[in-house]
Protein backbone atom coordinates (compact mmCIF):
# COMPACT_ATOMS: atom_id res chain seq x y z
CA UNK A 1 0.00 0.00 0.00
CA UNK A 2 3.07 1.89 0.40
CA UNK A 3 4.15 1.63 -3.06
CA UNK A 4 0.63 2.38 -4.15
CA UNK A 5 0.02 5.83 -2.41
CA UNK A 6 3.09 7.04 -3.68
CA UNK A 7 2.34 5.99 -7.13
CA UNK A 8 -0.94 7.48 -7.37
CA UNK A 9 0.90 10.77 -5.79
CA UNK A 10 3.86 10.44 -8.14
CA UNK A 11 1.07 10.14 -10.85
CA UNK A 12 -0.77 13.15 -10.06
CA UNK A 13 2.26 15.35 -9.61
CA UNK A 14 3.59 14.33 -13.13
CA UNK A 15 0.44 15.37 -14.91
CA UNK A 16 0.89 19.12 -13.00
CA UNK A 17 4.27 19.02 -14.58
CA UNK A 18 3.48 18.21 -17.93
CA UNK A 19 -0.07 19.91 -17.99
CA UNK A 20 0.89 23.30 -19.43
CA UNK A 21 2.17 21.56 -22.69
CA UNK A 22 0.03 18.24 -22.98
CA UNK A 23 -3.48 18.29 -22.60
CA UNK A 24 -5.34 15.40 -20.99
CA UNK A 25 -5.57 13.18 -23.95
CA UNK A 26 -1.74 13.72 -25.63
CA UNK A 27 -0.91 13.14 -21.74
CA UNK A 28 -2.69 9.62 -22.23
CA UNK A 29 -1.22 8.84 -25.48
CA UNK A 30 2.16 8.81 -23.63
CA UNK A 31 1.04 7.23 -20.56
CA UNK A 32 -0.46 4.04 -22.61
CA UNK A 33 2.87 4.06 -25.14
CA UNK A 34 4.94 3.63 -22.29
CA UNK A 35 2.45 1.17 -20.44
CA UNK A 36 2.42 -1.01 -23.21
CA UNK A 37 5.85 -1.26 -23.80
CA UNK A 38 6.26 -2.16 -20.06
CA UNK A 39 3.86 -4.57 -19.96
CA UNK A 40 5.01 -6.78 -23.46
CA UNK A 41 8.80 -6.20 -22.01
CA UNK A 42 7.71 -8.10 -18.99
CA UNK A 43 5.12 -10.73 -20.77
CA UNK A 44 8.25 -11.65 -23.23
CA UNK A 45 10.82 -11.60 -20.70
CA UNK A 46 8.83 -14.27 -18.69
CA UNK A 47 7.71 -15.97 -21.72
CA UNK A 48 3.97 -15.42 -20.96
CA UNK A 49 2.32 -13.67 -23.80
CA UNK A 50 0.02 -16.60 -24.41
CA UNK A 51 -1.74 -15.31 -21.45
CA UNK A 52 -2.34 -12.26 -23.00
CA UNK A 53 -4.28 -14.00 -25.29
CA UNK A 54 -8.24 -12.44 -25.09
CA UNK A 55 -11.15 -14.88 -24.74
CA UNK A 56 -13.91 -11.99 -24.07
CA UNK A 57 -12.52 -9.00 -26.80
CA UNK A 58 -15.72 -7.35 -26.72
CA UNK A 59 -15.80 -7.14 -23.10
CA UNK A 60 -12.66 -6.18 -23.11
CA UNK A 61 -13.51 -2.96 -25.40
CA UNK A 62 -16.43 -2.01 -23.43
CA UNK A 63 -14.44 -2.31 -20.41
CA UNK A 64 -11.41 -0.10 -21.81
CA UNK A 65 -13.27 2.38 -23.35
CA UNK A 66 -15.27 3.49 -20.35
CA UNK A 67 -11.47 3.27 -18.65
CA UNK A 68 -10.33 6.17 -21.21
CA UNK A 69 -13.14 8.56 -20.74
CA UNK A 70 -12.59 7.86 -16.76
CA UNK A 71 -8.74 8.34 -17.55
CA UNK A 72 -8.91 11.42 -19.40
CA UNK A 73 -11.70 13.40 -17.00
CA UNK A 74 -9.37 12.80 -14.24
CA UNK A 75 -6.63 13.76 -15.60
CA UNK A 76 -8.17 17.17 -16.87
CA UNK A 77 -9.48 17.19 -13.32
CA UNK A 78 -6.19 16.91 -11.99
CA UNK A 79 -5.38 20.37 -13.89
CA UNK A 80 -8.59 22.52 -12.81
CA UNK A 81 -8.80 21.40 -8.90
CA UNK A 82 -6.67 21.30 -6.04
CA UNK A 83 -5.52 17.77 -5.85
CA UNK A 84 -6.74 16.46 -2.53
CA UNK A 85 -10.50 17.87 -4.04
CA UNK A 86 -9.75 15.43 -7.16
CA UNK A 87 -8.62 12.43 -5.21
CA UNK A 88 -11.84 12.77 -2.57
CA UNK A 89 -14.12 13.01 -5.60
CA UNK A 90 -12.46 9.95 -7.20
CA UNK A 91 -13.57 8.09 -3.73
CA UNK A 92 -16.66 8.56 -4.68
CA UNK A 93 -16.58 5.84 -7.86
CA UNK A 94 -17.60 3.18 -5.33
CA UNK A 95 -20.97 4.93 -4.06
CA UNK A 96 -21.68 5.10 -8.04
CA UNK A 97 -20.93 1.12 -7.78
CA UNK A 98 -23.90 0.92 -5.01
CA UNK A 99 -26.15 3.12 -7.03
CA UNK A 100 -26.02 1.10 -10.29
CA UNK A 101 -24.61 -2.16 -9.75
CA UNK A 102 -28.32 -3.42 -9.21
CA UNK A 103 -29.24 -2.19 -12.51
CA UNK A 104 -26.56 -3.40 -14.36
CA UNK A 105 -25.09 -6.38 -12.40
CA UNK A 106 -28.50 -7.76 -10.46
CA UNK A 107 -26.95 -7.16 -7.13
CA UNK A 108 -29.31 -6.21 -4.55
CA UNK A 109 -29.67 -2.88 -2.75
CA UNK A 110 -29.39 -3.61 0.94
CA UNK A 111 -30.49 -0.55 3.97
CA UNK A 112 -26.71 -1.36 5.04
CA UNK A 113 -25.33 -0.27 1.11
CA UNK A 114 -28.27 2.25 1.21
CA UNK A 115 -27.02 3.43 4.52
CA UNK A 116 -23.13 3.69 3.59
CA UNK A 117 -24.03 5.29 0.15
CA UNK A 118 -26.28 8.22 2.06
CA UNK A 119 -22.84 9.09 4.29
CA UNK A 120 -20.70 8.51 1.44
CA UNK A 121 -23.22 11.35 -0.17
CA UNK A 122 -23.00 13.66 2.88
CA UNK A 123 -19.30 13.65 2.20
CA UNK A 124 -19.55 14.72 -1.00
CA UNK A 125 -21.50 17.36 -0.35
CA UNK A 126 -19.04 18.29 2.21
CA UNK A 127 -16.23 18.05 -0.41
CA UNK A 128 -18.69 20.21 -2.98
CA UNK A 129 -19.79 22.87 -0.88
CA UNK A 130 -22.08 24.10 -3.70
CA UNK A 131 -21.47 27.78 -3.72
CA UNK A 132 -18.85 27.57 -0.91
CA UNK A 133 -16.19 26.09 -1.73
CA UNK A 134 -15.28 28.04 -4.78
CA UNK A 135 -14.79 24.79 -7.09
CA UNK A 136 -14.94 25.74 -10.83
CA UNK A 137 -17.94 23.87 -12.73
CA UNK A 138 -15.84 21.91 -15.37
CA UNK A 139 -13.31 21.06 -12.79
CA UNK A 140 -16.30 19.73 -10.41
CA UNK A 141 -18.18 17.90 -13.46
CA UNK A 142 -14.56 16.10 -14.56
CA UNK A 143 -14.26 15.00 -11.02
CA UNK A 144 -17.24 13.53 -10.69
CA UNK A 145 -17.41 12.19 -13.92
CA UNK A 146 -14.19 10.27 -13.19
CA UNK A 147 -15.71 8.60 -10.90
CA UNK A 148 -18.56 7.52 -12.46
CA UNK A 149 -16.96 5.76 -15.53
CA UNK A 150 -14.70 4.17 -12.82
CA UNK A 151 -17.64 2.83 -11.38
CA UNK A 152 -18.86 1.41 -14.78
CA UNK A 153 -15.46 0.14 -15.65
CA UNK A 154 -15.48 -1.96 -11.57
CA UNK A 155 -18.38 -3.58 -12.44
CA UNK A 156 -16.95 -4.92 -16.01
CA UNK A 157 -13.90 -5.45 -14.31
CA UNK A 158 -15.79 -7.81 -12.20
CA UNK A 159 -17.32 -9.89 -14.62
CA UNK A 160 -13.66 -9.64 -16.79
CA UNK A 161 -11.97 -10.95 -14.28
CA UNK A 162 -13.43 -14.08 -13.98
CA UNK A 163 -11.41 -15.31 -16.95
CA UNK A 164 -9.12 -13.33 -17.50
CA UNK A 165 -5.91 -13.11 -15.65
CA UNK A 166 -4.39 -9.70 -14.88
CA UNK A 167 -1.38 -9.42 -17.37
CA UNK A 168 -4.28 -9.91 -20.14
CA UNK A 169 -6.36 -7.41 -18.70
CA UNK A 170 -3.01 -4.82 -18.62
CA UNK A 171 -2.13 -6.02 -22.28
CA UNK A 172 -5.34 -5.21 -24.15
CA UNK A 173 -5.82 -1.97 -21.48
CA UNK A 174 -2.87 -0.28 -22.62
CA UNK A 175 -2.88 -1.27 -26.38
CA UNK A 176 -6.48 -0.53 -26.46
CA UNK A 177 -6.11 2.77 -24.92
CA UNK A 178 -3.05 3.82 -26.73
CA UNK A 179 -5.84 3.42 -30.19
CA UNK A 180 -8.17 5.50 -28.30
CA UNK A 181 -5.69 8.33 -27.51
CA UNK A 182 -4.27 8.20 -30.88
CA UNK A 183 -7.49 8.88 -32.76
CA UNK A 184 -8.35 11.54 -30.20
CA UNK A 185 -5.50 13.51 -30.10
CA UNK A 186 -4.83 13.29 -34.10
CA UNK A 187 -8.57 14.01 -35.02
CA UNK A 188 -7.51 17.42 -35.79
CA UNK A 189 -4.52 16.29 -38.01
CA UNK A 190 -2.11 17.46 -35.25
CA UNK A 191 0.51 15.53 -33.12
CA UNK A 192 1.56 16.49 -29.70
CA UNK A 193 5.24 18.42 -30.02
CA UNK A 194 8.45 16.24 -29.16
CA UNK A 195 8.60 16.92 -25.27
CA UNK A 196 11.29 18.62 -23.87
CA UNK A 197 14.63 16.71 -21.70
CA UNK A 198 13.01 18.09 -18.94
CA UNK A 199 9.34 16.56 -18.93
CA UNK A 200 10.48 13.20 -20.12
CA UNK A 201 11.03 11.79 -16.78
CA UNK A 202 7.99 12.85 -15.75
CA UNK A 203 6.36 11.23 -18.55
CA UNK A 204 8.01 7.99 -17.99
CA UNK A 205 6.86 8.54 -14.46
CA UNK A 206 3.01 8.75 -15.49
CA UNK A 207 3.48 5.91 -17.14
CA UNK A 208 5.67 3.61 -14.68
CA UNK A 209 3.47 4.77 -11.92
CA UNK A 210 0.25 3.94 -13.94
CA UNK A 211 0.87 0.44 -13.98
CA UNK A 212 3.04 0.37 -10.11
CA UNK A 213 -0.33 1.95 -8.49
CA UNK A 214 -2.45 -1.05 -10.16
CA UNK A 215 0.38 -3.82 -9.05
CA UNK A 216 0.30 -2.80 -5.86
CA UNK A 217 -2.70 -2.12 -4.85
CA UNK A 218 -3.94 -5.88 -6.25
CA UNK A 219 -0.67 -7.31 -3.78
CA UNK A 220 -2.15 -5.83 -0.72
CA UNK A 221 -5.48 -7.36 -1.67
CA UNK A 222 -3.79 -10.55 -1.80
CA UNK A 223 -1.79 -10.00 0.96
CA UNK A 224 -4.45 -8.44 3.92
CA UNK A 225 -8.48 -8.08 3.63
CA UNK A 226 -10.07 -5.64 1.51
CA UNK A 227 -11.26 -4.09 4.89
CA UNK A 228 -7.61 -3.74 6.00
CA UNK A 229 -6.65 -2.55 2.60
CA UNK A 230 -9.35 0.09 2.24
CA UNK A 231 -8.89 2.34 5.10
CA UNK A 232 -5.33 2.53 4.30
CA UNK A 233 -5.80 3.54 0.38
CA UNK A 234 -7.99 6.49 2.35
CA UNK A 235 -3.95 7.95 2.79
CA UNK A 236 -3.59 9.14 -0.24
CA UNK A 237 -6.01 11.78 0.47
CA UNK A 238 -3.47 13.66 2.86
CA UNK A 239 -0.76 12.77 1.43
CA UNK A 240 -1.60 14.13 -1.65
CA UNK A 241 -2.85 17.27 -0.06
CA UNK A 242 0.58 17.67 1.58
CA UNK A 243 2.51 17.27 -1.62
CA UNK A 244 0.13 19.63 -3.06
CA UNK A 245 0.89 22.37 -0.18
CA UNK A 246 4.32 21.79 -0.40
CA UNK A 247 4.74 21.95 -4.19
CA UNK A 248 1.75 24.00 -5.17
CA UNK A 249 0.86 26.26 -2.03
CA UNK A 250 -2.77 24.83 -2.51
CA UNK A 251 -4.49 25.20 1.28
CA UNK A 252 -5.22 22.34 3.27
CA UNK A 253 -8.98 22.86 3.66
CA UNK A 254 -10.22 20.62 6.85
CA UNK A 255 -13.66 20.57 4.81
CA UNK A 256 -12.49 18.06 2.01
CA UNK A 257 -10.65 15.98 4.83
CA UNK A 258 -14.02 15.61 7.06
CA UNK A 259 -15.96 15.00 3.44
CA UNK A 260 -13.65 12.59 2.46
CA UNK A 261 -14.04 10.78 5.94
CA UNK A 262 -17.49 10.57 5.35
CA UNK A 263 -17.00 9.06 2.06
CA UNK A 264 -14.20 6.36 3.21
CA UNK A 265 -16.84 5.76 5.82
CA UNK A 266 -20.10 5.03 3.84
CA UNK A 267 -18.09 3.10 1.41
CA UNK A 268 -16.04 0.93 4.69
CA UNK A 269 -20.11 -0.16 5.84
CA UNK A 270 -20.99 -1.03 1.95
CA UNK A 271 -17.56 -3.37 2.39
CA UNK A 272 -18.24 -5.27 5.54
CA UNK A 273 -21.85 -5.42 4.26
CA UNK A 274 -20.94 -7.10 1.39
CA UNK A 275 -21.68 -11.09 0.39
CA UNK A 276 -19.16 -13.09 2.53
CA UNK A 277 -17.74 -14.55 -0.86
CA UNK A 278 -16.51 -11.57 -2.07
CA UNK A 279 -12.78 -12.05 -3.78
CA UNK A 280 -9.62 -10.13 -3.69
CA UNK A 281 -10.60 -9.21 -7.37
CA UNK A 282 -13.99 -8.01 -6.40
CA UNK A 283 -12.71 -5.91 -4.03
CA UNK A 284 -10.03 -4.30 -6.09
CA UNK A 285 -12.69 -3.68 -8.26
CA UNK A 286 -14.67 -1.32 -5.53
CA UNK A 287 -11.80 0.29 -4.48
CA UNK A 288 -9.67 1.57 -7.36
CA UNK A 289 -9.88 0.50 -11.29
CA UNK A 290 -7.31 3.37 -12.15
Amino acid sequence: MTGAIASFSLLAVGVREVSATFDAFEIMLFRSAIGLAAVTLFLAATGRMAAARPRRMGLHGLRNLLHFCGQVTWLHALTLLPLAQVFALEFTSPLWVILLAPLLAGEALTRRKLLGGLIGFAGVLLVVRPGVSGLHGPGLAAGLACALFFALTSLITRRLTRTEPVVAVLFWLNLMQLGFSAVTVGWDGTWPTMPEAAQIPWLLVIGATGLSAHLCLTSALGAAPASVVMPMDFLRLPVIAIVAWILYAEPLDAAVFLGAALILGGNTLTLQGGRRGLTHRDAASKLTPS
